[in-house]
């Protein structure tokens, strides 16, 4: 009886020892619990890569084939205008009239003057083949042969000198219709009707081409170093593509066919130069906007997830875990994107380990708990503890 006593005794002292234990282990794992509440639960993933063209972006300017200034070549008074301003012109239109009365007035007395001297030329010239038979024969003197043929040659070069006046005033007369030297597209009238124009006038208006356009952007050397890289060249035609300042991009795409041959020092890029066709005349000198130059190769690059990036004054950016598992920021450049992911420039490499979701509660070099890509961690099964196994072998005896 006594025995029993002690035993029961010891269970009952057991049991109390059990609970006060368990309960403190509740706090514990309490406690646990709580602090992991606070840390933020985020899904990882690889950065990955792709084989894609790299693409560029810059801004730029549409500029004309051919710009050209319709200039007034003599002296005279403006009579008339062949066109309307923004009228499409073609090379060899006429588009102004100086008034020409003074100048065909030159032409027909230039043309008079040259017909006198080529009438006295060609005297001249019988005259000296009948002096060279008389000569020949000693019918007259040499003297009067040399002086003979020395007015044949006065006479020669007086008819060269007035054919070059005749021609001369000729030009002079076609120049008092202006005529259009390109095909392209009339700007505004500088001078109008009736006004008097002269070489140093200005420009009476000015003409742009239109089909094709070009577009001109400077280049960062160092993107332009990268595009040599891949395409293994310098001289290599690309694709590229405009964007209006409304941000509509252009239907038509263009190639990249020419490239300066120094980097500017001041702003270290090179001036690059593409060809758009331009059917629909969308394209205007002086139009400023952005352009895409794509790479003709393809080359490998990071790709990050759209939904792992953030952004703020600064730019976009990525939270990559170190090796530690705790997150820095990272800015990266993107030069566009792919099914849903960012094509990156700088910032990540292939490898890296960036968070995917749960960003907006993460603080740069504070814990978080990395959970699976599914829905959240499942709870591992409770292990049953020491005491309670002792507990549960003493209850078992007293059954």
């Amino acid at each position: 009886m006594r025995k029993n006593i002690i035993i029961i005794g010891l269970v009952v002292t057991v049991l109390i020892l059990g609970r006060m234990v368990l309960s403190n282990l509740d706090k514990i794992k309490t406690a646990k619990q709580r602090a992991l509440t606070g840390v933020p639960a985020v899904t990882v993933a690889e950065v990955k890569t792709e084989n894609v063209r790299r693409q560029y972006e810059s801004t730029a300017r549409v500029t004309a084939k051919y710009r050209v200034d319709v200039l007034a070549r003599i002296s005279g008074y403006l009579t008339k205008s062949y066109f309307k301003e923004g009228d499409y012109v073609k090379a060899g239109q006429v588009l102004f009239e100086i008034e020409p009365q003074e100048y065909q007035y030159a032409v027909t007395k230039a043309k008079g003057n040259l017909a006198n001297a080529e009438s006295q030329y060609a005297y001249y010239q019988k005259q000296l083949a009948r002096y060279q038979e008389l000569v020949s024969k000693d019918y007259i003197a040499r003297a009067d042969y040399d002086s003979m043929l020395s007015q044949r040659d006065a006479y020669k070069a007086q008819v060269e000198s007035l054919k070059s006046a005749y021609n001369d005033a000729q030009r002079n007369l076609g120049y008092t219709r202006v005529k259009s030297p390109i095909n392209g597209r009339v700007g505004m009238i500088s001078v109008t009707e009736g006004n008097y124009v002269s070489m140093n006038s200005g420009p009476l208006t000015t003409i742009n081409s239109y089909e094709p356009m070009y577009i001109t952007f400077p280049l960062e050397s160092q993107d332009f170093a990268e595009l040599i890289r891949i395409d293994k060249s310098a001289d290599i035609n690309r694709d590229v593509e405009y964007i209006f300042s409304s941000g509509q991009k252009y239907k038509y795409k263009g190639i990249q066919d020419f490239h300066d041959n120094k980097i500017d020092e001041t702003t270290g890029t090179i001036t690059m130069r593409a060809t758009f066709p331009n059917p629909d005349d969308q394209l205007i000198q002086g139009d400023f906007g952005r352009i895409i130059i794509y790479s003709k190769e393809k080359d490998i690059i990071p790709v990050v997830p759209q939904t792992a990036t953030m952004e703020n004054q600064e730019g976009r950016f990525v939270y990559i875990l170190d090796e530690e598992n705790l997150p820095r920021m990272s800015y990266i450049k993107t030069m566009g994107e792919l099914n849903g992911n960012w094509l990156v420039y700088t910032g990540v490499k292939a490898g890296d380990k960036i968070i995917t979701s749960g960003l907006q509660k993460v603080v740069p070099g504070s814990p978080v708990r990395i959970v699976e890509n599914t829905v959240t961690e499942k709870t591992p099964p409770k292990k049953e503890s020491l005491i309670k196994k002792v507990i549960n072998k003493i209850k078992n005896i007293f059954k």
